[in-house]
Formats: C-alpha cells, sequence, structure tokens
C-alpha cells in the first residue's frame, strides 16, 4: 500500500507541466542601482569642470561606473557563455533593444544637425548675417580630416572583413583584422585631438562653434565608446569565448562601429565642406 501511494505520487510529479520560457529570468542585481549612482557622479563632475568648481573629490564616480562596467559586463559573459542563459529569444530581444538605441542615438546627432542647418540657412544680424560666422576660419577638409574620413571608411572594411573570418573559422584573420580596427580608431581619435588644437575658434565662439563643438565632441565621444567595444570583443575572441556562431556581443559593436561611421560620414559633408 505504502509502494502503490509512492507511485502514484511520482507519477503525479512526472504528469505535472513545469512552466517554462524562453527569456532568460535575471537574478536581482546590485548593478543597475551602482551605474545609476556613478552617472550622477559624473555629470556632477561635468557640471563643475563647466563652472570651474574643483571636481577632485568627486572622482569616485568615475570608479563607481569602471567598477560596474566590469561587473556588469562580467555577469553577461557568465550567463551567455558559460550558463546557456541567452536562447535564441533573448538574443532577438537584446537585438531589438540595441536597434531600439541605435535610433534614439541617431535622434540625438539629429537634434544637433538641426541646430546646425537652422544657424546656417538662416544667419541672425548677431553673426553677421553670413555664414560662418564673420571671424571663424574654417579648417581645411581637403588634408587631415579628409585622412581621418579615409580611416573610418578603412575600419568599417577592416572589421567586417574580421567578421566575415569569423564566420568562416578563420580566428587567426578575424583577430588580426580587428587590431587593426582599433589601431585605425586610435589614429583617428589622435587625428581629431589635433585638429581641435589647431582650430583657431573654440565652442564658445558663437553657435558656429558650440555646434561645431557638440556635433563633432559628440562623435569622437562615440568613436571612444565603439572602440572600447571593439577592444571587448578582441578579448573575448583571444579567450575563444565567441564561435562561429554565437557572438551576437562582436555583431553589436561591428553594427556600433558602422553608426558611428555613418555619422562622420554626414559630419564631413555637412560640416567641414557644406558648413565652410
Amino acid at each position: 500500500m505504502i509502494q502503490n501511494t509512492g507511485i502514484k505520487k511520482l507519477s503525479f510529479y512526472h504528469r505535472r507541466k513545469i512552466p517554462r520560457t524562453p527569456f532568460h529570468i535575471v537574478d536581482p542585481s546590485p548593478w543597475p542601482v551602482l551605474m545609476s549612482i556613478g552617472l550622477w557622479g559624473l555629470a556632477t563632475i561635468f557640471i563643475c569642470w563647466v563652472n570651474k568648481v574643483d571636481y577632485g573629490h568627486l572622482f569616485w564616480g568615475v570608479l563607481i561606473v569602471a567598477m560596474t562596467v566590469y561587473g556588469w559586463a562580467r555577469d553577461i559573459v557568465n550567463e551567455s557563455t558559460f550558463q546557456g542563459f541567452h536562447t535564441k529569444k533573448v538574443q532577438m530581444g537584446i537585438s531589438l533593444g540595441f536597434i531600439l538605441f541605435l535610433i534614439s542615438e541617431l535622434m540625438l546627432f539629429f537634434s544637433f544637425f538641426w541646430a546646425f542647418f537652422h544657424s546656417s540657412m538662416s544667419p541672425s544680424v548677431e553673426i553677421g548675417c553670413c555664414w560662418p560666422p564673420v571671424g571663424i576660419e574654417c579648417l581645411d577638409w581637403s588634408k587631415a580630416l579628409l585622412h581621418n574620413t579615409a580611416l573610418l571608411v578603412a575600419s568599417s572594411c577592416t572589421v567586417t572583413s574580421s567578421h566575415k573570418y569569423l564566420k568562416d573559422g578563420n580566428f587567426t584573420h578575424a583577430v588580426a583584422l580587428l587590431i587593426m580596427t582599433v589601431f585605425l580608431s586610435g589614429f583617428f581619435v589622435k587625428n581629431q585631438y589635433d585638429e581641435y588644437s589647431w582650430a583657431s575658434f573654440s565652442i564658445a565662439d558663437g553657435v558656429y562653434g558650440s555646434a561645431f563643438f557638440m556635433l563633432t565632441g559628440l562623435h569622437g565621444m562615440h568613436v571612444i565608446g565603439g572602440t572600447c567595444g571593439l577592444l571587448y570583443s578582441l578579448v573575448r575572441l583571444l579567450l575563444r569565448q565567441y564561435s562561429t556562431r554565437r557572438h551576437l556581443g562582436y555583431v553589436l559593436a561591428i553594427w556600433y562601429w558602422h553608426f558611428v561611421d555613418i555619422v562622420w560620414l554626414a559630419l564631413f559633408f555637412i560640416i567641414y565642406i557644406w558648413g565652410s
């Protein structure tokens, strides 16, 4: 009688439908809260820097952001690569979220381009009714800036080739081309810094200086962020954490880099050529 009761209980649990989901039910994490605190510290540092107030005691914000980025990335790698929580459905959700993020970034750049067009197509009396405003010497786009454009276009080609080699299983060529992409992006940032050093105007020189440095500076920050994403992918590629079929992080980094490249082409033709 006891055995029959036990068999009935086992058969009951065997027939019971266990609820399953293709989505990753994330465990409680401290990283969103810590990232919010760190970003608040960075925003405070920026405000103090603009107003020429001492902000040395606020560098804890930088440390918190760096620590949070490392910890969050480590958890994502563990969940996706070693625990297998990133199913096809999860990857589709991540890809969709990243596409929406790129659209929001596009809208951000669009707002500054709108400000540039608004000021340049109907220049006011305060700036001499002309564009560029009186006293502004525009940078020559046919030299260093054209070189910068070639660097970014070349980097876009090398990272695409690296991705193709990765899908073909040629890890050596994929790593080599990704390293080349990182070097090209480094040269771009260096040339951009030199451009700022050569410029005869600053962000305080009227609407032209404000629009110019906001657009190019914002793009430069995105280049640095994209380079960090490529370096992250390079480390994971060297550790063989990417396979020929599963490398979503690398794909998203490539999408971001192509976005940065397209924005630069718009900057080059609108700000440097047409706007000058």
